[in-house]
C-alpha cells in the first residue's frame, strides 16, 4: 500500500485530497499538506508540486482555505471573495492600463532614425532585440507558472499579465515595421540568438524558466518566482534607461511612448510577483529559510551585473547623456531596491538611494509624474483611475 507522511501541518487539511497509485487516480479523506514523502514498496519519492485539475468539484470553497500553492481549488472566478485583498486593486489598475500601439504616432521616428548616430542607432537596435525576446518569452512562462499557482484571484492577474506581453511584443513589431527596413527589421528581431552577449543574458532568465519544466518541486517553483521577479524588475531598465535619454534629447518620441506605456505595465508586473512572494513566505516560510534567501539574493545579484555588463555593452560611454558609471549606479540601486522589498538585506553598499543623475528616469516612468505628453502635451493614460500605485 501507500503510506502518505506530512512533513508539517499548520493548517487543518483540505477534506479531500488526490493520489495517485499504480496509475489510478484516487479520492480520499483527510488530504495532507503539500510537502509529502511517498513510500511505495521501500521506495522514497521527493515531494513534487501537482498541476491543479481543471475541474474539481471537490476543491475547497471557504476562501481561508485558499493557498498560494498546494492548495485544493475549484478554480472558480468570485471577484466579491478574494483571500489575498491586494489582488482587486491589482485587477483593477491592470484593467484600466489597456492601450494599442498603433495609436502612437511614429512619424517623427521614421525620420529620427535615419539621423541618429552609429552609436545610438546600434543601441537601439540591440536593446529593442532584447526587449521582443523577453516579453515573448514571458508570454510563453506565465501560462507555465499559473497551473501551479492554486490561488484563483491570482491567476486571473497571471491572465491579465500573459495578455499584456502580447500587446508588448505587438509594439515592438508595430515599432520594427514602421522604423526599420524589412532587412533591417529581420536582423534586429533575430539579434537575440547571434549576439553572444545579448544570448548570454537571455540563457540566465531563460535557463531558470526550463529548469522548472523538468523540476516542479516547491524550490524550483520560489526560482522561477525570483527570476521573473529579476526579468520585470531589473532587466528591462538599461532598456528603458535609454529609451528615455532619447526622450530628453527630443529623439524618437513614438518610441518613447510606447515604452512608457510598456513600463508602466511592467511596474504592475513587478508589483504582483513582489505579492506572490510575499505571501508565499508568509504561507511556506521553509522556501525562504537563511540558505535560500541566499541563493535568491544571489540570482538578484547575478541578474544586476549581467544588467549592468550589457549597459556597458549596449549603451556604453559613446551615447549623449548616458555612460558606464550612470548605468553601473542605476541598476546597482535597482538591485537593493529589488532586495529590500522582499525583505533581504540589500546587497550593494553606498547604493541605498536613487543617484541624483538618474532621477529623470524616474520623471519618464512615473505615471503619476508625467500627465502630459512631452512632445504633444496630451494626456498619456488611457487609465481611467486617478493614480497609478507605483511605489517600486
Amino acid at each position: 500500500a501507500c503510506k502518505q507522511v506530512a512533513w508539517r501541518t499548520r493548517r487543518a487539511p483540505p477534506p479531500w485530497a488526490w493520489f495517485d497509485l499504480d496509475g489510478r487516480r484516487f479520492a480520499r479523506p483527510g488530504g495532507f499538506c503539500l510537502f509529502v514523502a511517498d513510500f511505495l514498496e521501500g521506495r522514497v519519492c521527493m515531494s513534487q508540486l501537482k498541476k491543479k485539475p481543471l475541474f474539481n468539484p471537490l476543491g475547497d470553497t471557504d476562501v481561508l482555505d485558499r493557498r498560494m500553492i498546494g492548495g485544493n481549488t475549484t478554480n472558480l472566478n468570485d471577484f466579491n471573495n478574494m483571500k489575498y485583498e491586494w489582488v482587486s486593486d491589482w485587477y483593477r489598475q491592470a484593467m484600466n492600463n489597456f492601450w494599442i500601439p498603433e495609436e502612437i504616432n511614429l512619424g517623427v521616428d521614421i525620420k529620427d532614425y535615419r539621423k541618429l548616430p552609429a552609436s545610438e542607432r546600434r543601441a537601439y537596435d540591440k536593446i529593442l532585440s532584447f526587449l521582443i525576446f523577453l516579453d515573448s518569452l514571458q508570454s510563453a512562462n506565465l501560462p507555465a507558472v499559473g497551473e501551479y499557482i492554486t490561488a484563483n484571484e491570482v491567476n486571473l492577474c497571471l491572465a491579465i499579465q500573459t495578455f499584456q506581453e502580447t500587446v508588448h511584443s505587438q509594439s515592438y513589431s508595430y515599432m520594427l515595421d514602421t522604423i526599420c527596413e524589412p532587412q533591417e527589421r529581420n536582423d534586429v528581431l533575430y539579434q537575440w540568438k547571434e549576439d553572444e552577449h545579448l544570448l548570454a543574458r537571455n540563457e540566465f532568465i531563460g535557463n531558470l524558466y526550463n529548469q522548472f519544466q523538468d523540476d516542479k518541486s516547491p524550490e524550483a517553483l520560489a526560482r522561477v518566482l525570483v527570476a521573473n521577479y529579476i526579468l520585470e524588475g531589473v532587466y528591462f531598465y538599461s532598456g528603458f534607461m535609454f529609451f528615455y535619454n532619447l526622450g530628453r534629447n527630443n529623439l524618437m518620441p513614438g518610441s518613447v511612448q510606447e515604452i512608457r506605456y510598456i513600463n508602466r505595465d511592467e511596474n504592475t508586473h513587478l508589483w504582483l510577483f513582489r505579492n506572490i512572494l510575499l505571501e508565499l513566505k508568509e504561507e511556506e516560510p521553509e522556501l525562504f529559510a537563511p540558505e535560500l534567501v541566499e541563493e535568491y539574493r544571489a540570482m538578484i545579484k547575478e541578474g544586476c551585473e549581467q544588467e549592468i555588463r550589457w549597459g556597458h555593452y549596449a549603451i556604453g560611454d559613446e551615447v549623449a547623456g548616458l555612460n558606464k558609471q550612470m548605468v553601473t549606479d542605476y541598476i546597482q540601486y535597482l538591485g537593493n531596491l529589488r532586495c529590500t522589498q522582499l525583505g533581504f538585506e540589500p546587497l550593494y553598499e553606498g547604493h541605498e538611494r536613487e543617484p541624483e543623475s538618474m532621477s529623470w528616469v524616474s520623471q519618464f516612468s512615473n505615471a503619476n509624474m508625467i500627465k502630459t505628453d512631452f512632445f504633444e502635451a496630451r494626456s498619456t493614460a488611457y487609465a481611467k483611475s486617478s493614480a497609478l500605485v507605483d511605489d517600486l
